[in-house]
C-alpha cells in the first residue's frame, strides 16, 4: 500500500512538471495520459497544469483507431502511460515518435521511467500562472457518429465545477473518497480529483474491479459516487447470497432488519458512507428504493463532459426526489425547449469543440448548450426521459429506451439491455431489445418470460417486439450502455 501526503504530491508534481519542461515542451503544448486510475494519474495531471501545458486524457480501453485519431487531432507532444488491462492498442500506436513516460506499473514500452524523474528532477520552483480563461484540458467524448469530439475545458470551468461540487457534496477534510471511475471522463476529475484537492481529504485508488469490494473495505469511504451499472451489480451480488423475498421479509422485522441492512452495507464496504450518489446514466427508481431500504440513500445526478461533469443533483437526499436528477448546481441555469430538450448555460459549460466550429455552432442556441436529453420538469426538479435522438415513435406514441431498459433490467438473469427502434411497415417503428444474460438461457424461453413480465409493467406499445441475445458486454468504458456499438 503506497501512501502520499499532500506535500509529497505537490513535490512529485513539481518534479514531473520540470521533467516535461526538460523535454523542450512549451506552455500550451498538449500532453496525453493513457492509463487506468492511480495516484500517478492525479500527479501527472497536476504536473501538466504546473508546466502550463494542456492535458489530453484518453480512455484506457481505447482502440488503435481512437488512440491514433486523438493523438493526431490534439497534436500531443508527449504521453504518460500506466496501468492497462490490455496493452495491445498502445503498443501498436505509441511508436516512440513522441516521448512516452511510463508510470511505475506493468505498461507499454516507454522511453522515460516515472521514478527516474522523481529521483533526478528538481521540483519546479515557479508554477505556470494559469488564468481562468486559459485552456486546462481537451477531453474527447464520443458522439453517435464519426470521430470523438474534443471538448475544450478552461481552468475557470474546472474551478467552478470543483467548487460547486465540493459545496453540494459538503466534502470535508476528514472525508474519504475512492477514485475508480475513468479519469478520462471529466466527472471523475471535477467530482473526485478536484474536490479532494480543494477539501484536502484522502483519496484511495482500487487495484481492479476484481478487488473492488475488498478495496472499499480498506478505504471505508465516507462519500461514494457510482454508476447504475455498478449499483445493479452490487444488488445482484446481494441476491446471490440472499434471495430477494427472504431479504425483504427480514428487513420488515424491527431491529433484525436494521442488523441485516448493516451487515449488507459492511459486506459492500459502504457502512461508513454518509453521501451516496449515482450518475452517468438513468437508474431505475425501484433500484433506488431497494437501496433506501438498506440504509443507502442514493442521490441521483446528471452532467456531461460539455458541462464539466456533475451539473444537477438531488443532494441532500430526499425520498420524494427519487427518480429525478434534482436541481441544478448554483452556477448552472436550465431551460427546456419546445420539444422538451434540456438546455443549459453557466460557469461550467464549455464554449467550443477543438478544431470543430461546425459541431460547436450546432450545439448552441442563443448561448444555451443543447444537451440532447429529453426531460420533464416537476416543480423545481427535473427527470431525465432519455436522449432525444433515442426516442422511438410507435404509432404516434413516444417510447423512451431508458424507461424500458430500467424495467427489463429488473428481470431475473438480465445483466444488460439496450432498447432500439427498428422500422416496421405497419407502425413505422417497433421496439426491439438486445439483452445480455447473466447465465445462458434459451431465447424462446426468455422471450416468453420477458413479454409476460413487460405486459404487467408497461403499456403494450412499449413491449419489445423483437429480442436478440448478446454474447458480449453492451457497456462502454464509462459503464454506460454503448448504443453506438
Amino acid at each position: 500500500l503506497m501512501v502520499w501526503t499532500w506535500q509529497q504530491v505537490d513535490e512529485d508534481a513539481r518534479k514531473i512538471a520540470q521533467g516535461l519542461k526538460s523535454l523542450g515542451l512549451s506552455p500550451g503544448d498538449r500532453v496525453a495520459i493513457f492509463a487506468k486510475n492511480s495516484a500517478e494519474w492525479f500527479i501527472a495531471d497536476w504536473a501538466i497544469m504546473m508546466a502550463g501545458m494542456v492535458s489530453v486524457p484518453i480512455y484506457a480501453t481505447a482502440g488503435e483507431s481512437t488512440l491514433q485519431y486523438i493523438l493526431d487531432h490534439s497534436e500531443a507532444k508527449a504521453i504518460f502511460v500506466g496501468k492497462l488491462d490490455d496493452k495491445t492498442a498502445g503498443s501498436q500506436v505509441f511508436d516512440g515518435s513522441i516521448p512516452r513516460i511510463g508510470f511505475p506499473y506493468d505498461t507499454v514500452e516507454h522511453d522515460i521511467r516515472w521514478q527516474d524523474w522523481i529521483s533526478q528532477q528538481t521540483p519546479l520552483a515557479e508554477v505556470a500562472e494559469a488564468g481562468l480563461d486559459d485552456i486546462m484540458s481537451i477531453v474527447y467524448t464520443s458522439g453517435s457518429t464519426g470521430n470523438p469530439k474534443g471538448v475544450v475545458l478552461k481552468f475557470g470551468q474546472y474551478a467552478a465545477a470543483a467548487t460547486a461540487n465540493r459545496s453540494v457534496i459538503n466534502l470535508r477534510p476528514d472525508d474519504r473518497t475512492v477514485s475508480y471511475l475513468p479519469l478520462a471522463h471529466i466527472t471523475e476529475r471535477t467530482v473526485i480529483q478536484g474536490t479532494s484537492l480543494y477539501a484536502g481529504g484522502p483519496v484511495y485508488f482500487v487495484e481492479s474491479l476484481d478487488t473492488f469490494v475488498d478495496d472499499l473495505k480498506v478505504a471505508q469511504p465516507t462519500a461514494f459516487l457510482s454508476v447504475p451499472r455498478l449499483w445493479v451489480r452490487f444488488q445482484a451480488g446481494v441476491h446471490e447470497k440472499m434471495p430477494e423475498q427472504k431479504l425483504q421479509k427480514l428487513l420488515r422485522i424491527p431491529l433484525l432488519g436494521k442488523l441485516v441492512a448493516k451487515k449488507i452495507r459492511q459486506g459492500l464496504g459502504l457502512n461508513s458512507v454518509r453521501i451516496f450518489g449515482s450518475g452517468s446514466a438513468p437508474i431505475s427508481p425501484s433500484t433506488l428504493h431497494w437501496y433506501y431500504r438498506l440504509g443507502i440513500p442514493i442521490c441521483e445526478a446528471w452532467g456531461m463532459t460539455e458541462t464539466a461533469g456533475l451539473s444537477t443533483t438531488n443532494m441532500p437526499f430526499r425520498e420524494d426526489r427519487l427518480g429525478t436528477i434534482g436541481v441544478p448546481i448554483d452556477c448552472i441555469e436550465i431551460r427546456l425547449s419546445e420539444q422538451g430538450e434540456m438546455q443549459v448555460r453557466g460557469d461550467t459549460v464549455f464554449e467550443t469543440y477543438y478544431k470543430n466550429p461546425e459541431a460547436t455552432a450546432d450545439s448552441f442556441e442563443d448561448g444555451w448548450f443543447k444537451t440532447g436529453d429529453a426531460v420533464e420538469q416537476d416543480g423545481e426538479w427535473y427527470k431525465i426521459l432519455g436522449r432525444k435522438s433515442d426516442i422511438i415513435n410507435v404509432g404516434g406514441e413516444k417510447v423512451y429506451p431508458a424507461e424500458v431498459e430500467g424495467i427489463i433490467g429488473l428481470m431475473d438473469n438480465v445483466d444488460q439491455v439496450v432498447i432500439k427502434g427498428e422500422e416496421n411497415p405497419i407502425t413505422g417503428q417497433m421496439v426491439t431489445a438486445l439483452v445480455k444474460l447473466s447465465e445462458p438461457e434459451q431465447l424462446p424461453d426468455f422471450r416468453k418470460r420477458m413479454r409476460v413480465f413487460c405486459k404487467e409493467k408497461m403499456e403494450r406499445f412499449k413491449v419489445p417486439q423483437k429480442v436478440t441475445l448478446a454474447e458480449k458486454s453492451l457497456v462502454n468504458p464509462r459503464f454506460k450502455l454503448d448504443r453506438k456499438a
